[in-house]
């Protein structure tokens, strides 16, 4: 084949990683399992990796659960450090309190893809009024807000005045955090009118930036481009492939990626054409096997 010798052994160590040859008895390079075994081997092992990641994340998620359940209960206890808000008007008026009080820095999960424009325009005088007194502002929108021409618009005029504003295929719930010292995040992300939670230095405030960080350092600027040479698999492709092998349905997908299903379900065609996949899972494993996602 005209390889390297350190290339060959590279290749041989990584099909007998994957179970695909076995050691040869005459202590040559090794012999190939029948490929039906060998294969059939590979993805159990893969569908048993997914299954301990979904394992992995319905922990992460129960652990949030309890922890927002808990901030519930203390806010309806009147605990000091949670207040819990409803009513547009009221929380409206918290927000407004907070953004023109902060000295430091507001920093915001922006989800659901493009916004409402008549919400953009509500929130300019806020944002215009922070950045004017030299208050960091920091926002992440989905990267599907980059294809709404007026939230695009938005997040150019707020790079205008020197807020900082980036993209992920994906986020959390919307939130919050004032002076790194007050959040505001939604009682349950999934029913708006059970209003909102206002948390005042307790030890969710500083959890909630640590997943902020998390979410920036992986954030993409406005300005940079979502393919690179060292990574063609554009960054929503890849958040698709990932939600696949968690068996998400397309309306769960489209939910999180701020897109509608249609978009969803061709994404999802043309990522299992690319593959030569015949199933949604089949999907997933052979992108994990082939590095474009982690297992």
């Amino acid at each position: 084949m005209g390889w390297t010798e350190e290339r060959t052994r590279s290749a041989l160590d990584r099909l007998a990683a994957l179970s695909l040859i076995r050691p040869s008895p005459d202590g040559g390079p090794g012999c190939p399992v029948d490929p039906e075994l060998g294969l059939n081997s590979l993805l159990i092992s893969q569908e048993a990796e997914v299954l301990e990641s979904q394992r992995r994340i319905g922990a992460s998620r129960l652990a949030v659960t309890r922890m927002l359940a808990d901030l519930r209960a203390s806010g309806e206890g009147g605990a000091a450090e949670v207040q819990k808000l409803q009513g547009l008007g009221m929380i409206q008026s918290k927000i407004e309190h907070l953004a023109n009080t902060c000295t430091t820095e507001v920093a915001a999960f922006v989800p659901g893809g493009g916004q409402n424009e008549r919400h953009l325009e509500a929130a300019r005088p806020l944002d215009l009024a922070v950045t004017g007194r030299g208050v960091r502002l920091r926002y992440i929108f989905l990267d599907s807000a980059r294809n709404s021409q007026p939230t695009r618009k938005y997040m150019e005029w707020l790079g205008e005045r020197g807020a900082l504003v980036r993209t992920v295929p994906r986020l959390p719930p919307r939130m919050l955090i004032y002076d790194r010292s007050t959040a505001i995040v939604p009682v349950d992300p999934g029913a708006a009118d059970q209003g909102v939670l206002v948390l005042h230095g307790t030890g969710a405030v500083a959890a909630l930036l640590t997943l902020f960080e998390t979410n920036w350092q992986a954030a993409r600027p406005l300005g940079q481009p979502a393919v690179t040479a060292d990574d063609p698999l554009p960054p929503q492709e890849r958040v698709v492939l990932e939600l696949l092998t968690q068996g998400l349905t397309d309306d769960a997908i489209a939910r999180q990626l701020g897109v509608s299903v249609r978009t969803t379900r061709r994404i999802t065609a043309e990522l299992m054409q690319r593959l030569g996949a015949r199933s949604r899972f089949e999907a997933g494993a052979l992108a994990a096997s082939r590095g474009w996602v982690r297992p």
